[in-house]
């Protein structure tokens, strides 16, 4: 059991990090082996995220006051928590991908951009594109009218040319 000056250290450390985040993500990981939680962790790393297992009762006291409190009241069963300051689809992605393969960790809530999601919302978010897909989807967007008007100005020129150049072959001008 632990004692009461670790659990203060663990609290105040769980609430500096839960203060200063936008996406996190609540789970359960009853079960889980430890190679499993070792793959778990790697995944989340991976995406640059942190994934941390918490007593539902430490979360609690150490949300209050911050976005997470909302999502952290009243936690049963084993807890842990996966959070990130970067992107939230990638980290849901990891999530969710790990969550198929190891059917024993699951959701409980999350929040993104700080307002609360259910369960659903987190597999929604998990199948969105990735932000770089977006971008380059939406480049494609902006640069498409602008590349179709270049074509349509050079087809006229190139028209022209074709025709003139026709002419001067079949000997049509006349000097």
């Amino acid at each position: 059991m632990k004692k009461k000056e670790d659990k203060r250290k663990e609290i105040e450390s769980l609430r500096q990090d839960l203060a200063r985040l936008q996406n996190l993500f609540v789970t359960g990981y009853e079960k889980l082996r430890v190679e499993q939680d070792f793959e778990l962790r790697k995944a989340v790393r991976n995406v640059g995220g942190k994934y941390r297992v918490v007593k539902n009762n430490l979360a609690e006291r150490a949300s209050e006051g911050t976005p997470a409190e909302q999502v952290l009241k009243g936690l049963r069963g084993m807890t842990s928590v996966a959070y990130t300051t970067n992107d939230p689809v990638a980290l849901a992605k990891a999530l969710t991908t790990y969550a198929r393969a190891n059917p024993t960790f699951t959701f409980k809530a999350g929040i993104v951009e700080g307002r609360a999601i259910d369960v659903k919302a987190i597999h929604d978010l998990a199948n969105m594109p990735s932000k770089e897909a977006i971008f380059a989807r939406l480049l494609y967007l902006i640069d498409a009218p602008a590349q179709r008007l270049v074509t349509a100005l050079n087809a006229v020129g190139r028209d022209l040319a074709v025709v003139v150049d026709q002419g001067v072959k079949e000997n049509k001008f006349q000097a």
